[in-house]
């Protein structure tokens, strides 16, 4: 199957348009909110509520012997709210910090809701089995109702963040300056925090409880490398999630044996690895061809110092010197690429025997870099 015939299966595959359309609603609405997770500095409380969501699922199934996904999902919201007040509560009125209140809700809770999964399996009752695939999604089985619950709630989601936007901005970068204002930031937080269980609620049967918290930190954490602003930020997280849903769904589409949610968290993966490396503001790749133009441009205004300096023991300034002289400052290879890079500037300029001079552009130039040490010198 060729790209052509990949991209068409979205609009002629009845399972491939649905489940993209799926991921990608999934995938925007979490990328959203959890860009205010990013910048909050609690990536971990996704893992937790996602975590958390799993006794719900298993809960639900054993008082009402039903596998409707509507009352699953009751089931895991019920639970993933009883981890919010729980953490609420370790934070405020014990000595422990977030993060380790975090990670005792994330390991408690998960760990009660694999012990209830066992005790399903082992029970001879045949009507749990599927249960497990509440750990790591079922993509494939979305149906057109899972669509219209994801739009319905996702979309209300979104409401309320575009409604408390200014709200939601100033807890994630001064909370106390809003406490001064006389907003009632311990609800917004509340809030937010409960936006956050809807959303992993709605990707259960998409990515599982495991999987979910990748999809709330990666495409945040890609689009904070790419601006500084909190609705770019926040648009960017949008598409990355919904561009991660869309290809991991057209990539399972293409074997039998690739499960949907991982494929999704691969691709979210690679859009934050890419992120990392080219982002224009922090990429890897950009950082290091700075700080080579850096040392660079370093190197380039030594060698036309010294060239500088060394002229002003003549009478003529643009007198040339030796290469050797130079590389006896900086090295061999420094200065030959540092001369070539001056050249280009026609700062430089060669002379017989590799001796090199200043050009008129080139004096005027180390005049006035001299001029500006000197003038440093002088403040300190």
């Amino acid at each position: 199957m060729n790209l052509w015939e990949l991209l068409a299966s979205l609009v002629n595959d009845h399972t491939v348009r649905t489940v993209a359309l799926g991921t990608a609603g999934l995938g925007a609405v979490s990328g959203v909110l959890g860009a205010f997770a990013v910048l909050r500095r609690q990536s971990l409380l996704g893992d937790a509520l996602s975590h958390a969501a799993l006794p719900g699922v298993a809960l639900a199934y054993m008082l009402t012997a039903s596998k409707t996904p509507l009352v699953l999902m009751l089931g895991a919201g019920f639970t993933g709210f009883l981890a919010i007040g729980l953490f609420f509560i370790i934070t405020r009125h014990t000595r422990i910090k977030e993060d380790a209140s975090l990670g005792i809700v994330l390991s408690t809770f998960f760990g009660v809701g694999l012990l209830l999964l066992t005790y399903l399996q082992r029970n001879p009752d045949a009507r749990q089995a599927g249960l497990n695939s509440f750990l790591f999604g079922q993509a494939a089985a979305l149906l057109t109702r899972d669509l219209v619950t994801i739009a319905i709630f996702g979309g209300l989601a979104l409401l309320v963040v575009f409604i408390l936007w200014k709200e939601f901005k100033l807890l994630s970068f001064d909370r106390d300056f809003g406490s001064s204002l006389g907003f009632p930031m311990p609800g917004l937080d509340l809030l937010l925090t409960s936006l956050l269980v809807v959303v992993i609620v709605l990707g259960l049967q998409a990515v599982g409880v495991v999987l979910m918290s990748a999809m709330i930190v990666a495409p945040g954490a890609a689009a904070r490398q790419w601006t500084d602003d909190l609705a770019r930020m926040a648009l960017l997280a949008a598409f990355f999630g919904a561009l991660a849903g869309v290809s991991g769904a057209l990539i399972s589409s293409l074997g039998s044996g690739l499960s949907t949610g991982p494929v999704i968290v691969l691709c979210a993966s690679a859009i934050v690895l890419v992120s990392l490396l080219l982002a224009p503001n922090r990429g890897l790749a950009w950082n290091a061809w700075r700080n080579w133009r850096s040392r660079s441009r370093l190197r380039g205004e030594a060698v036309l110092l010294d060239l500088y300096r060394m002229g002003a023991q003549h009478e003529d300034a643009l007198q040339p010197h030796p290469v050797s002289a130079l590389e006896a400052v900086s090295g061999a290879r420094a200065t030959q690429r540092s001369l070539q890079n001056l050249l280009a500037r026609g700062l430089v300029q060669p002379g017989k025997n590799n001796w090199w001079a200043l050009t008129e552009q080139g004096l005027a130039e180390a005049q006035r870099m001299e001029a500006a040490l000197a003038a440093d010198r002088d403040e300190q």
